[in-house]
């Protein structure tokens, strides 16, 4: 049986951001310091206003205390308008040096009447140690 990975939300402005991470060990070296984590993005609108995603920031953290920051406009190339009640669903990856640390951040959004607002990224946690555990 396959591990089911945790899940990490948080709701900011009627914005909810749910992050899931896995560990990728088929495309991992851990002897060249090489972890790579899959992270798959659900972002509702749970709140009155249509918005749109601009941007984003993240913010990774590996063991070893190394620190990078990543910001860019959209996600995966998209910057989705969400209706009340719609969802956008994507997945992305990272490359850590150390066999866990966490990700966070924000996405930057405007709605319909020019508001401009931060939805926060849950801080979630990237564990290989954990998944490795786990299968054998």
């Amino acid at each position: 049986m396959t591990p089911r990975s945790p899940l990490f939300y948080r709701i900011t402005n009627g914005i909810r951001v749910t992050v899931r991470p896995v560990y990728l060990s088929e495309q991992s070296i851990p002897e060249q310091q090489q972890f790579v984590f899959a992270y798959f993005v659900r972002i509702e609108n749970v709140g009155t206003r249509a918005a749109q995603l601009l941007s984003r920031r993240w913010r990774i953290h590996d063991s070893f205390g190394e620190d990078s920051e990543v910001a860019g406009d959209g996600v995966v190339g998209q910057q989705p308008l969400l209706a009340v009640g719609d969802v956008h669903e994507y997945q992305s990856f990272c490359v850590l040096k150390s066999p866990s640390g966490y990700m966070e951040g924000e996405y930057h959004f405007v709605r319909d009447n020019d508001e401009h607002f931060d939805a926060d990224i849950p801080r979630f946690t990237l564990a290989a140690d954990e998944w490795l555990g786990k299968q054998n």
